[in-house]
């Protein structure tokens, strides 16, 4: 479908052709939450982040959800403007013109394909770790050290993930209300079965909990507290999924902002009741089962589901199986999305811009959203298992870097509204403006942390950490193909198509 064929509204937005109120309030924040992925998010982060921040991990959550809840705010007030499902790309273009709001587009593409890859990768080890439990063959989990096979069996899994996301939202709807379900039922079960061990006397080093976790100052370091809020900034991505459906939803201008708002606040209750449960019950030393082991925090779930859990433990890795692969299949709705309203208004070849007669989704915006993240891991994989990893922890530059644009393109967007009235005040200006800086300031302060080599595995090239070469790297690449496409198709440069402006005078 092209744009010609698409009534045209102020700015040059348009519809794409997709379905539309195919996703109610509910769904939306059940398919936010799993993008989020949280039962994955938590087994991976937790160990990280106390190894960075100690007890005080309650309160770097809390520090982490405060710039995605302002973000989220001028999420809400772009989209009830200009709901469109190229979001960032969109609303950028339409406040700062269209250079800015291709790199908007390209911040969410990229960091998306790279994380498809990792969820793919996780998914495939605890695949083989859950097949080995129920068989009882330890041997069984190192099937995934198996180079060929890991490949395999990972492309295998994104494939799987792209057919759902390609028959469209009833599907991918009624998937992600089973394995978000039975996620957050394992996570309720490990938590309640951690605070019972801490009340009956069994925990292994049982932590009464105290205010004082939730004191950010107490972080003994500037330093820490900046890691430690990097990797929050992290786990709370993923939400903004709701936004890019927003063709789709009933009530196209509300309830995709409200969705957005509502998994933000789910995730930040789930992260804290799982923290203090799991803080509680193994402390933060480094004794066999403390969170300060180095041993347990690659996956903390895989340390603790057993003593916590007994012998329903292989629950957690079903939970950790479900969620990575339900954000997998999730995951494809944000840059399937981006891409078809990129190639609609003419930011890329037309060809992003088809629709599926059938299933009214984007066809091969999706396909190449899954060819790009199969693409990504076999070439990391073959090249360094360390490159795949450096690569996720530069998600966190990407992630600040579209975030932060696309809150800054609310105020500007808004100027002229935003001191006509309290609420307009509060989140068309103050909200998205202080959550863009703070996230503008992560970009900038992690950008020069990962210059050091031992900021991520200790890779480097001339002298320079990998994490910021390859970070650094992925935008930089973006911007030569934004320069390539300007020459080649100019008329979206020139907005012939989409149109800079801000919104009218209340």
């Amino acid at each position: 479908m092209s744009i010609e064929e698409t009534t045209q509204t102020e700015g040059g937005l348009s519809r794409k052709g997709l379905a539309s109120g195919k996703v109610g309030l509910l769904g939306a924040v059940v398919i936010g939450v799993s993008c989020v992925a949280p039962a994955y998010t938590l087994t991976a982060a937790l160990g990280p982040t106390v190894a960075e921040v100690g007890v005080q991990l309650p309160a770097i959550f809390l520090v982490g959800f405060i710039p995605m809840l302002l973000v989220a705010f001028g999420y809400r007030e772009l989209n009830n403007s200009m709901p469109d499902s190229g979001t960032s790309f969109t609303w950028a273009t339409r406040a700062f013109g269209p250079w800015v709001g291709w790199m908007g587009g390209w911040g969410l593409i990229a960091a998306t394909i790279i994380v498809l890859s990792n969820l793919a990768a996780v998914a495939v080890d605890f695949f083989y770790l859950l097949i080995s439990q129920v068989l009882g063959d330890p041997e069984i989990a190192d099937l995934t050290l198996n180079l060929p096979l890991n490949i395999a069996t990972t492309l295998v899994f994104i494939a799987l993930a792209c057919y759902v996301s390609y028959r469209g939202m009833e599907t991918t709807k009624t998937v992600q209300y089973v394995l978000v379900t039975f996620q957050l039922i394992v996570l309720a079960w490990f938590a309640v079965a951690a605070f019972i061990h801490v009340a009956n006397g069994t925990a292994f080093d049982a932590t009464r909990v105290s205010a004082e976790w939730f004191n950010p100052f107490a972080v003994g370091s500037f330093s820490a507290f900046a890691a430690g809020v990097s990797l929050s900034i992290f786990i709370y991505w993923g939400w903004d999924v709701t936004l890019t459906m927003n063709e789709e939803t009933t009530n196209p201008e509300k309830t995709p902002g409200r969705a957005g708002a509502l998994t933000v606040i789910v995730i930040v209750v789930i992260y804290l009741t799982v923290a203090l449960a799991t803080l509680s019950y193994a402390g933060v030393g480094d004794g066999e089962l403390g969170t300060g082991n180095p041993d347990n925090q690659a996956s903390i779930f895989a340390a603790l589901a057993g003593p916590v859990m007994g012998p329903f433990a292989i629950l957690m890795s079903m939970a950790v199986l479900s969620s990575s692969a339900a954000s997998l299949q999730s995951t494809f709705v944000s840059p399937a999305r981006t891409l078809l309203a990129m190639g609609h208004y003419t930011a890329l070849p037309r060809g992003y811009g088809r629709i599926s007669p059938q299933f009214k989704s984007p066809s091969v915006a999706t396909v190449a959203a899954a060819l790009a993240a199969a693409g990504f891991y076999v070439f990391t994989r073959l090249v360094s298992e360390n490159a795949l990893w450096d690569t996720i922890t530069a998600l966190g530059l990407m992630i600040c870097f579209y975030y932060g644009i696309t809150a800054l393109a609310c105020v500007w967007y808004f100027r002229a509204q935003a001191f006509s009235s309290v609420r307009n005040l509060l989140f068309k200006f103050l909200a998205p403006l202080l959550g863009g800086v703070i996230l503008l300031v992560m970009f900038f302060k992690t950008a020069v942390d990962s210059m050091d080599p031992a900021y991520g595995s200790g890779s480097e090239l001339f002298g320079v950490g990998m994490v910021f070469i390859l970070g650094i790297g992925v935008i930089l690449l973006g911007a030569v193909l934004m320069l390539i496409w300007a020459r080649i198709n100019p008329a979206f440069f020139r907005q012939d198509v989409l149109t800079k402006g801000m919104a009218p005078k209340q």
